[in-house]
């Protein structure tokens, strides 16, 4: 059993969304998959917004023997970028009330 970290089309016509899923490499683009990782979407116009992947879960197939395809990997790789910018962001305390 060949798995594939892949996309699956979604959405209507001149509107694609995508979900980023592990499927055996013998399914249907659309068909029967085995886990979902995250979705998509190109007409997002926030950079950020676009995809939403779970790298963990990602790291685990990768790890097991699923080959992403060139989209995909490209996509992983924007995600991983886009990852520790997100973390360090910092986060907006609440400035302590005055007692008067």
């Amino acid at each position: 059993m060949a798995l594939k970290i892949r996309l699956q089309r979604h959405g209507n016509r001149h509107n694609p969304f995508y979900r980023v899923v592990v499927a055996e490499n013998t399914a249907r683009r659309d068909g029967r998959y085995v886990e979902l990782l995250g979705t998509y979407d190109p007409q997002n116009k926030d950079e950020g917004k676009q995809w939403k992947i779970d790298l963990g879960r990602v790291d685990y197939w990768q790890g097991v023997g699923a080959k992403p395809t060139e989209t995909v990997r490209s996509l992983i790789r924007r995600a991983r970028k886009a990852a520790p910018a997100a973390e360090e962001a910092p986060v907006a305390e609440e400035a302590p009330a005055s007692e008067s």
